[in-house]
Order: C-alpha cells, then sequence, then structure tokens
C-alpha cells in the first residue's frame, strides 16, 4: 500500500471541446453507470492508500468547485485525509508534481490535513501513486494488485510507471519500451530501456510488432525522498521555487464543505509563476537513474476524442447525458448528442452533436461533427485560438 496518493486534475481537455473546457475540463464529465472521471479516480485512489494516507489533489483555482462537490461526499473518514491545492496558473504535471511533493515533504503522513489537527512525526519511508483524473480504467480489483507491485517497486528506490500493452499502432501516445523482466513480483514488471515521444504511424507499427513497446499511461510511483532527490539532479529549478516555500501552518488553510484546501500557503503563487511548463516524462523520467514499469493488468482507456467518448456512452440511437435535455429524432439514426438544452434532429445520421448553452457561466458553443472525424476537434480548437477566442476554451 501507498502512503500517500497525488492526484492531477488540472488542464481544459479540449480534445472533448465544448463539453470539456477550462471551467469544467473533462475528469468531470460524467461516466456510463453514474459518477464522474474524477470521482472514479477518488475510488481508485483510496484503495491503494493505508488507512490514515493523504490524498493530494492538485488542480486549477477554477476547477477547485467541481473537487470539492466530489470531495464533499466522500465518507467523512476518506475526507478528512484530503487536501486540494489550488494551481493559480496551470504548468503541466512536472510542476504539479514537485509541488506535492515538497508538500508531503513539509507534513508528516500521520497528519489528517483536517484544521486544527495535530502535527504527527513524519515517516521514514513514504511511497507515493501519482493518477491521472481523466482515463477510464477497471476493473478495480487488477488496478489494485498492479499499484500494489509498483508500491513494491517505489519502496525499493525506483520510479515506476505503468505501461498499457498496445492494441493497434497509436501515433497519439507516448511509448515506453521494456528491458528485463522483474521477476520477484505477482505482476508483470520490467526494467525501462527508454520512453519514446508519439511515434509516426510507421514507427507505431515497429513498436507494435516488436512487442516490447507499451503505452504510457501517465501514472507513476516512487518513494517520496527519492523524487525529490531526482528533481534534485535532473530538475533543480523545478524543484526549488516550492521547497523554499515556509512550513504548512494550520492557518494556511480553508475548509469548504469539509474539504480542507491549502490556498494560503504563502509565495505558491510566486512558485508557480516562476518554474516554466514541463512534463514529469521530460523532467525526471527520461533521465532518472532507475526506472521500472509495471505492464497493466488493467484496462485503460484515455477518450481522447468525441468518437472515443461516444462509444463509451452510446446506446441505441441518439444519446443525451441530462434528463432535462431531451432529444427529438425524426427519420435520423447513428447520432450521439450531448447537450444541455433540448435537441431535436431531423433526415440526418452520423453525426455528433455537443451543445452547451452558457448556463455554467461560459459563453453559448456549438459542435456538429461527422462521426469518425472528431480529431480535427483539435485543428478548430487551435482556430478559436487564432481568432483569439480563448473565452470559448
Amino acid at each position: 500500500m501507498f502512503t500517500d496518493c497525488i492526484i492531477m486534475a488540472g488542464g481544459s481537455g479540449t480534445r472533448l471541446w465544448p463539453a470539456s473546457n477550462s471551467r469544467c475540463p473533462k475528469q468531470f464529465l460524467a461516466l456510463p453507470g453514474g459518477g464522474t472521471f474524477f470521482q472514479a479516480a477518488l475510488e481508485r485512489a483510496f484503495a491503494v492508500i493505508v488507512p490514515e494516507g493523504k490524498l493530494i489533489i492538485v488542480t486549477g483555482a477554477s476547477h477547485v468547485p467541481h473537487v470539492v462537490k466530489a470531495c464533499a461526499a466522500l465518507p467523512e473518514s476518506q475526507r478528512r485525509r484530503v487536501v486540494v491545492i489550488p494551481e493559480p496558473v496551470g504548468k503541466n504535471t512536472a510542476p504539479a508534481i514537485a509541488c506535492a511533493v515538497s508538500y508531503l515533504a513539509k507534513t508528516g503522513t500521520d497528519r489528517t490535513q483536517a484544521p486544527g489537527a495535530s502535527q504527527g512525526p513524519v515517516q521514514a519511508k513514504r511511497t507515493a501513486l501519482v493518477l491521472t483524473s481523466d482515463h477510464i480504467i477497471g476493473p478495480l480489483k487488477d488496478f489494485v494488485a498492479d499499484a500494489l507491485a509498483a508500491a513494491q517497486l517505489a519502496g525499493s528506490g525506483s520510479l515506476v510507471v505503468f505501461g498499457i500493452p498496445p492494441t493497434r499502432p497509436e501515433t497519439g501516445f507516448g511509448y515506453i519500451e521494456a528491458g528485463t523482466s522483474i521477476t520477484a513480483l505477482d505482476a508483470r514488471a520490467y526494467h525501462v530501456t527508454s520512453f519514446r515521444e508519439k511515434p509516426d504511424l510507421a514507427t507505431a507499427r515497429t513498436f507494435l510488432a516488436r512487442g516490447s513497446f507499451y503505452w504510457n499511461s501517465g501514472m507513476f510511483a516512487f518513494d517520496v525522498d527519492f523524487m525529490r532527490s531526482q528533481f534534485r539532479q535532473h530538475a533543480p529549478e523545478t524543484l526549488a521555487p516550492y521547497e523554499a516555500l515556509p512550513p504548512i501552518t494550520d492557518e494556511q488553510y480553508e475548509t469548504r464543505d469539509g474539504v480542507a484546501l491549502l490556498s494560503r500557503w504563502p509565495g505558491l503563487p510566486e512558485a508557480y509563476q516562476t518554474v516554466k511548463s514541463i512534463s514529469i516524462d521530460y523532467a525526471i523520467a527520461e533521465t532518472c537513474s532507475s526506472v521500472a514499469m509495471v505492464a497493466a493488468r488493467f484496462n485503460w482507456t484515455d477518450v481522447g476524442s468525441w468518437d472515443e467518448y461516444a462509444k463509451v456512452l452510446e446506446q441505441d440511437g441518439a444519446v443525451h447525458n441530462s434528463d432535462t435535455a431531451p432529444v427529438f429524432t425524426a427519420g435520423s439514426s447513428n447520432c450521439f448528442v450531448n447537450s444541455d438544452i433540448p435537441v431535436a434532429l431531423c433526415g440526418v445520421e452520423d453525426l455528433i452533436v455537443v451543445i452547451r448553452s452558457g448556463n455554467d457561466g461560459g459563453p453559448p458553443s456549438v459542435l456538429i461533427c461527422k462521426k469518425g472525424e472528431s480529431q480535427q476537434v483539435k485543428t478548430i480548437v487551435e482556430e478559436i485560438r487564432k481568432a483569439d477566442r480563448g473565452d470559448l476554451l
């Protein structure tokens, strides 16, 4: 088991624009069967940390209401272990992890983080699991089994990554090259030979044929002190601004709906302004002194387009995700609708229709695309940026 867990819940998820945007990114969208991507990440986190372990959630300041709403619904025994760190500005995954690791180094693992809780002693060995909050992962028992194997590897002084066995020559993911096997675990574990950036199609086909390449899931496990040492060695400019921040005191927290927010940590906004935007892969993983990989037995879906999201949620005919926004059809087939206002379809087929009315405080926006063409949403997002309409994102 891990002593702590870190959930990264930032970003804007523009591949699922306009439902996913800077105000309500992908991790807060619905999953089949109820709940959201983020709520599923909470369940995974509490399944793999010790009973008094901390859950650190690093999220954009504008996303705090969504995070608080989800965490407020947790049982009190879990809610009191949550600490939300609002990022004043998004700077990619390395600064987010550096911030969380620095926080853990400044607090003891016995601390519940509820305002007024007493400071416990610092535990010598602390292992942390970093989870994404915008993927579909299951079944939970398989994830837990692989996470426990990762905890063992992390405790022995390795940065541990989770590799996803590829099922197709995918050009949208980074890859991990597995080397020699690590046999002393109840899991498929390997030493990592290299990390590879998103390949072209021919290279992706070669990776698939080789059989030793895995998709990079974006999840990591490590001993906290080991990770701090790797930051100091490979990316000191990313860690130093957070390590220079003052110790944590009760006065730096506020409580919203029973959820602790570290919203008054002196110097945090300046630290975020100082660091450059860089991923944990570039900053640490590719140059780390010891990297191991657990080949996932769990299923993993990135849901990187409306076509993929439609397949996840789709039922017969047109589909919508809100009981208050009905969809009416006449002479239409094979259409997917995700809207917060009523929609009528007449004589059309193979469409994806996404509508946001502006009821969330943002501007109204509509996406209409042919099924199979939703990867072009990234081009639309760039066009929106070029038009200086960032308010739509």
